[in-house]
């Protein structure tokens, strides 16, 4: 039984009541903040979630040969190389330095993935995104409690999510010891952490978290970690010089108690199920950082919803994610008066 009772089965999902009408809300706060930090004339809107980028960078997903038949759903489905475009990115506001501690995130976007795909408007696009962050758990269980973080963060009383009073036995101890943990000390580089999903997907019938493991060299040279940009300097001066590769692997969900669905803040146990390598991803030498290239890099759209169905988002976190980020994409792509569309590879800067 889970904590509250409830029987849980392998790969199901599990809604709470009052879910839909807390994504309504937690839609309608991310709204009006958007309109609040950018009013008539400030623009170009940015994102809500990762407003800093340090660049979007081209590469390849190369699936591996042999998979076990357990793998061989989706993408994964024959060894195959896709072109991607990634994009390297800060957690915090656009303006907070590299120095300070933060979330660090990567967002994979695959080009060439046939099939139909999960969002109705988008039926018809050929990519698949895979967002991963440096850390193995997320830092609320559900959607209700994420109604409640944005309504502080609104209000600038975000330490009241996790102590709402005096009585201890309201604190979210937990929920607070992962955000802590999550906001990483300055990293050398982005090319040399590792980074995880978080979050539980489908893949085909069963359950999987997703990881990124570097393979490649360290930098040669230390960065300083004083500077304002050093992530992004630091990619720019690496990808100069060296291609950098990462591995990508998958962890399938083996116990419903212990490896929930619906709570992201648990980590699954790799000696319960060991991750296991289904893909490469490799970043070649390359330069990235015109105008232009900047550019098509503020207007792509990354959602785990940009997925073939074998890759579903599971659970009430990415359920948040599916309404609120497909809202606040078209709302900024509206504020900008930027064309809302997925890349194909062949872009030219």
């Amino acid at each position: 039984m889970s904590s509250q009772g409830q029987k849980l089965e392998l790969y199901q999902e599990y809604p709470p009541p009052g879910e839909a009408a807390a994504i309504e809300a937690i839609e309608q706060i991310t709204r009006a903040m958007i309109a609040q930090t950018y009013p008539e004339g400030n623009r170009p809107a940015k994102r809500d979630q990762h407003t800093k980028d340090h660049g979007c960078v081209r590469g390849e997903f190369t699936v591996e040969p042999n998979l076990p038949e357990e793998a061989r759903f989706g993408v994964f489905k024959e060894p195959r190389t896709y072109p991607v475009w990634i994009r390297f990115s800060n957690g915090f506001e656009r303006s907070r330095p590299d120095y300070k501690p933060d979330v660090r995130g990567i967002a994979i976007k695959l080009m060439g993935v046939e099939g139909f795909k999960v969002l109705p408007e988008e039926k018809f696009e050929k990519t698949q995104d895979f967002l991963l962050i440096n850390y193995p758990v997320f830092f609320i269980r559900n959607a209700i409690d994420y109604l409640d973080f944005f309504q502080k963060r609104a209000e600038n009383k975000m330490i009241r999510f996790f102590f709402p009073g005096l009585n201890p036995a309201q604190w979210r101890l937990h929920e607070f010891i992962v955000a802590l943990l999550s906001v990483k000390d300055p990293v050398p580089n982005l090319l040399s952490v590792q980074y995880w999903s978080n979050l539980p997907y489908k893949l085909g019938p069963r359950a999987i978290r997703f990881t990124l493991i570097p393979t490649s060299p360290p930098l040669k040279n230390l960065p300083n970690f004083n500077g304002e940009k050093y992530l992004r300097d630091g990619l720019i001066e690496y990808l100069q010089e060296t291609e950098a590769r990462f591995d990508f692997l998958i962890q399938f969900q083996t116990d419903p108690y212990t490896m929930p669905i619906e709570d992201g803040t648990i980590d699954w146990d790799e000696r319960r199920s060991p991750f296991q390598k289904v893909a490469t991803l490799t970043i070649k030498r390359q330069t990235f950082n015109s105008p232009a290239q900047q550019e098509f890099c503020e207007n792509l759209s990354f959602s785990p919803w940009h997925c073939l169905p074998e890759h579903q988002p599971l659970g009430g976190i990415n359920r948040v994610r599916r309404q609120v980020y497909q809202a606040i994409s078209k709302l900024r792509h509206e504020m900008n008066q930027a064309p809302r569309r997925e890349p194909t590879g062949d872009e030219v800067f």
